[in-house]
This record gives C-alpha cells, structure tokens and sequence, in this order.
C-alpha cells in the first residue's frame, strides 16, 4: 500500500535536521545552500523556487574533507574523490545508508524500497568492460582490437612476400 509523503519546506527540513543531530554548515558565498553532516557523511541542500529543498550533492562518506562518491565495480564497491580511491568497509556502507534514509526522512523525501535494502551507487560496473554505454566511435580501442589489427597487417605483409 503507498504512503504519501508530504515534502517539507526549507525551514522545516533545516529545522528538522537540526533537532535529529546534523550538523549544518552554511555553503560560502550562497543564499539558500546548507551542507549536512552526521555519521562522517555529508551532503549539501539547497532551496529550490517557492520554498522547498532539493538535494544539491548526492549523500557521500567524507573522506578527509570531501565528500566520495560510491562507486559499484560489481564484484566490490569503492569510494571515489578526486584525489583518491578506497575500497567501501561494511562501516562506511552502514553509515551512508543510515544517513541517507534520516536525510530522505528530514527532507520528507519518499524512501524507494530498493534503496531502502542497503547502499546504492550512482553508477555500476558489473562486467568490468569500461565505456560499453558509449557509442562505439567514443570508446577507446580493445587490446584484442589493437592485437587483431597487427594480426591482420602482419598477414597481409607475408603474403606479399
């Protein structure tokens, strides 16, 4: 059976989120940006037009002072920035989920059954094969690509000979 879920106001989300242990911190040189933290996980908020708030940077485990991003290779999930990339522990799993299901619930945001279950990542990478989403102009070559053009060429060249 589907539940309702009323979306709060700006305020009432910023006031919410205070009284449930965030922490929040003031985005510099923004009206209207909070970035949120609990759990060693962050996040950023923002108001969106007419009073309600949306989710400016997607719930991520802090690692040093910026938020990773979860990344899913299928056979282990690792948390990504830009300077760095570590292997996810059960720790950093547990900890996002749960700050990602208060934050959904301070935002008064729908909690999809799926996410519910555990961590998801915005991104998976389940047979390993990088860029196969792209059209095929934009990938990069295979080494059994590159092999089967020598191949060829080498073929050629002795039967020239």
């Amino acid at each position: 059976m589907a539940t309702k879920v009323e979306q709060r106001s700006y305020e009432e989300a910023l006031n919410w989120l205070r009284d449930h242990g965030f922490d929040l911190i003031e985005a510099p040189g923004t009206q209207g940006r909070v970035f949120l933290k609990k759990y060693c996980c962050s996040a950023a908020i923002q108001k969106n037009g007419d009073d309600n708030v949306k989710i400016f940077a997607y719930p991520g485990y802090l690692i040093g002072s910026e938020i990773s991003k979860l990344i899913n290779r299928g056979y282990q999930q690792f948390l990504k920035t830009a300077k760095t990339e570590v292997p996810a522990t059960a720790d950093h799993l547990k900890a996002l989920q749960q700050f990602t299901e208060e934050l959904k619930e301070g935002l008064g945001l729908p909690s999809l059954y799926n996410e519910s279950l555990g961590t998801v990542s915005e991104s998976y990478q389940y047979d390993r094969i990088e860029d196969r989403d792209k059209p095929k102009a934009e990938r990069r070559k295979r080494p059994w690509e590159v092999a089967g053009v020598v191949a060829t060429t080498a073929a050629t060249k002795k039967g020239r000979a």
